[in-house]
C-alpha cells in the first residue's frame, strides 16, 4: 500500500459554516484523481460530518468505484454505546450508510480511560472479534487518545488487534498529554502495525508561523509546510498509512506529489522539524485542531474551535480588529467564550486534553 491515506473527517465543503455541505463534486473529483494515482485507503467515521461522512464516502466513492479497488475503514464510536444491542444497531447502520459489506479495517473508536472501561462493559473486542470471523471486517483495531501506560495495558489485555491508531506529529512527538512518542514505542513494543492520524495536527502544521515557513523553505523551497510533517510521520518504523484530512484538490495533488514515491526524512531534516517545534510552541496559544467533538455536547452552543482559531490568530495578526469583529459576528449565532458554565463535558470529549474552560476564560478576557 501507499501510505497516505484519505481521510473524510475534513472534505470540502460549500458553506463553511455548515459542516453537512459536503461539495460532492469536489470529492468525487478527489477521490478518482486518488485511485487513479495509485492510492487505496479510504478512513471515515460514524459521528464525521455530523454524521454524514458515511454517507458521502457511499455516494463519493462506494458507488462510482469496484469494492476491491478501495480498503475502507470505519469505526465503531464507543463513547455512543449506551445499552445492549446498541453495537450490533450502529454496525449495522454503518454497512448501509456506506452501501459496502464489510469494511477492510474497522476499529474501536477513541479509546481512553473512560472509553475503554465503555468498550469492557459492552465487551467490545469480541463484538469486533466475531465481525472478524464472520468476513465483515478484514482487520481489526483501535484508535487511541490517552497515556502510553493506558495503551500499553490495553494491548497487553488485548493481543488480538491486528493494528493501532494513534495521533502522531513532530509537535506532539514529546508532549506529555499527547505522548505521541511514548505511544508509538508501546505500539513498537507489542509489535502492531501503526495508523497515523493528526499528522499535520488538524492543519496546524499545514499552516504554521512565517518563522517556521522560512526555516523549511531555506532546506527545501518547494516543499509545503504539510509535506515535512507527513513525511515525519510516514517515516517512522511500523506506520503502514499516514491519514490527512484533505479539503481541497489542492491539498490532494500536494500529497499525492510527494507520497507517491515516498522517501523518509533524513537526520538533519528531523533536527529542523524540533527546532520548529519551539517557534511553534511560542506562537500558538491553544493546540486546537478542530476536530468539533467538544462542540456537540455544548449546553451553551460554544463554538469552541472558531473561538480558539480567533485567539490563536491574534498572536501573530497586523490587524487584531478583525479578528475581534469576527469574534462579535460568531457571537450573534452561538454562545459567547464567558457563557462556559464549567461543566466539562467538552473536557471529557477533547482529544487534545485541551483544559477548555480555563482557555475559554482567556478569550473572553481578550475578545469581550
Amino acid at each position: 500500500m501507499k501510505k497516505l491515506g484519505f481521510g473524510t473527517m475534513r472534505l470540502p465543503l460549500l458553506n463553511p459554516e455548515d459542516n453537512k455541505s459536503v461539495d460532492l463534486e469536489q470529492f468525487k473529483a478527489m477521490v478518482d484523481a486518488y485511485l487513479e494515482a495509485g492510492f487505496t485507503y479510504f478512513d471515515t467515521a460514524y459521528m464525521y460530518h455530523s454524521y454524514q461522512s458515511e454517507i458521502f464516502v457511499r455516494e463519493g466513492l462506494v458507488k462510482r468505484h469496484p469494492r476491491e479497488s478501495f480498503l475502507l475503514a470505519d469505526k465503531l464510536p464507543s463513547m455512543q454505546l449506551k445499552a445492549e444491542g446498541d453495537q450490533e444497531r450502529i454496525f449495522a447502520e454503518q454497512l448501509e450508510k456506506c452501501g459496502v459489506d464489510y469494511f477492510d479495517y474497522y476499529l474501536i473508536h477513541c479509546l481512553d480511560v473512560e472509553n475503554y472501561e465503555k468498550a469492557k462493559r459492552f465487551d467490545s473486542f469480541a463484538f469486533v472479534s466475531k465481525l472478524k470471523e464472520e468476513g465483515k471486517v478484514r482487520k481489526m483495531g483501535f484508535s487511541f487518545h490517552d497515556t502510553a501506560e493506558v495503551l500499553d495495558g490495553i494491548l497487553q489485555d488485548h493481543p488480538e488487534v491486528d493494528f493501532v491508531q494513534i495521533q502522531l506529529n513532530y509537535m506532539d512527538w514529546e508532549s506529555e498529554s499527547i505522548q505521541s512518542r511514548k505511544c508509538y514505542e508501546v505500539c513498537l513494543k507489542h509489535g502492531k502495525d501503526i495508523i497515523v492520524m493528526e499528522p499535520v495536527k488538524g492543519g496546524m502544521l499545514a499552516n504554521v508561523p512565517a518563522r517556521v515557513t522560512e526555516l523549511m523553505a531555506g532546506a527545501h523551497p518547494d516543499w509545503s509546510p504539510a509535506s515535512w510533517a507527513i513525511r515525519f510521520a510516514a517515516g517512522c518504523k511500523n506506520v503502514i498509512m499516514v491519514l490527512s484530512g484533505m479539503s481541497n484538490m489542492e491539498q490532494l495533488q500536494d500529497n499525492m506529489s510527494y507520497m507517491s514515491d515516498f522517501v523518509p526524512l533524513k537526520e538533519a531534516e528531523i533536527d529542523l522539524l524540533w527546532k520548529a517545534v519551539q517557534i511553534i510552541h511560542e506562537d500558538i496559544a491553544v493546540a486546537c485542531t478542530a476536530c468539533r467533538y467538544c462542540v456537540e455536547g455544548c449546553p451553551k452552543q460554544i463554538e469552541i474551535p472558531k473561538y480558539f482559531a480567533l485567539y490563536n490568530a491574534l498572536r501573530t495578526s497586523a490587524d487584531p480588529s478583525a479578528l475581534k469583529a469576527e469574534y462579535t459576528e460568531a457571537i450573534q449565532s452561538y454562545g459567547k467564550a464567558s457563557d462556559c458554565i464549567g461543566c466539562r463535558k467538552c473536557v471529557k470529549a477533547c482529544p487534545q486534553h485541551i483544559r477548555i474552560p480555563a482557555a475559554l476564560k482567556q478569550v473572553a478576557k481578550v475578545f469581550e
